[in-house]
């Protein structure tokens, strides 16, 4: 007897190597995903400019990214001392104006890099919610606890979503012909906006996805929302706040998304890799025993093996460091 419904994502057209350079963007899923990948070694850049909900705003963000170009003087703000800017997250702030300015640039010079070379781009889509400036009517990415009458809020619909990807698809693609995009929408729901109109938002970021992954052969969807809403579908998946994925959810979800889009190759080393990572977190109640010794000679040697596939000297000297 069946007591679910599991959900097997369709084969990847492609795959993802260990050596192929990845962006992930967007919301707090993304942050997720870039996060495992970079801590299973691949080439990844997670999330630089801190999470990301709407597609307006990721779309933003990537634009400043595609043209190398910061965002205006009228996007900076101070609140409580702390300078931030409107186009991105608060985590992305400075006691100075000029601190934050340079951290910016910076990130942008980052991406705009990084884009050039990048096999994949993951945008992770969180809600189809955006605030809007009253005064210039830019839609921003994050309020910053401003308060609310500085803003309106509107639903971003299918069309602007569709609009808003091809401006930013064009410039990627004049950039970088030879990427490739996958999008998700997020698990996490978003139940500050009830969850009645959390359901409106998702089903305009659930449709969106589905027409660009339609019109476009080289825009993939990865059905995260569905796996965790339709497969895990109890709340012993989620945290404590039954908002969030679980650490087993989020397990379960890296698991559907390794199988279906790495190669065999970043399977098998994932694998090798996870062993090496159990055996450096070992902590020994006896250091300096010869079983341990040889433990640690032995784990030098299968981490110099991998020199030439992924960057481990951090590894490799926290190991020596052990050795007497």
């Amino acid at each position: 007897m069946n007591f679910r419904t599991v959900l097997r994502p369709l084969p990847a057209p492609v795959r993802i190597d260990l050596t192929d350079p990845v962006l992930t963007i967007g919301s707090c899923f993304a942050d997720t995903m870039g996060s495992l990948m970079a801590g299973y070694k691949f080439n990844a850049l997670s999330n630089p400019f801190g999470v990301s909900y709407n597609p307006h705003a990721i779309h933003k963000l990537l634009q400043f990214a595609l043209d190398n170009q910061t965002p205006p003087p009228d996007s900076y703000l101070v609140q409580g001392d702390v300078h931030l800017n409107y186009y991105f997250h608060s985590s992305l702030s400075a006691l100075t104006r000029q601190e934050l300015e340079l951290d910016i640039k910076n990130r942008i010079d980052q991406v705009h890099e990084c884009l050039k070379n990048a096999r994949w781009l993951m945008i992770t889509y969180g809600t189809a919610w955006t605030y809007t400036r009253n005064d210039i009517g830019d839609i921003v990415s994050n309020c910053h606890k401003m308060p609310g009458s500085y803003f309106t809020k509107e639903l971003f619909t299918q069309k602007k979503m569709l609009d808003s990807f091809q401006e930013f698809y064009e410039k990627l693609k004049a950039l970088n012909k030879n990427i490739d995009i996958i999008i998700t929408v997020s698990p996490v729901r978003h139940v500050r906006d009830t969850l009645e109109l959390n359901s409106v938002s998702k089903s305009v970021l659930r449709l969106g996805c589905h027409t660009l992954a339609e019109q476009h052969k080289d825009v993939h969807y990865f059905p995260a929302y569905e796996i965790m809403l339709d497969d895990l579908r109890d709340y012993r998946f989620y945290k404590s706040d039954l908002i969030h994925p679980s650490d087993q959810a989020i397990e379960y979800i890296w698991q559907q998304f390794s199988t279906t889009w790495f190669t065999d190759q970043a399977l098998a080393f994932i694998n090798q890799w996870s062993n090496i990572k159990n055996a450096l977190n070992h902590k020994p109640f006896h250091p300096a025993t010869k079983a341990h010794q040889a433990f640690l000679r032995d784990l030098l040697l299968q981490l110099e093996s991998m020199q030439n596939q992924v960057h481990v000297q951090q590894e490799i000297d926290q190991v020596k460091a052990q050795l007497l």
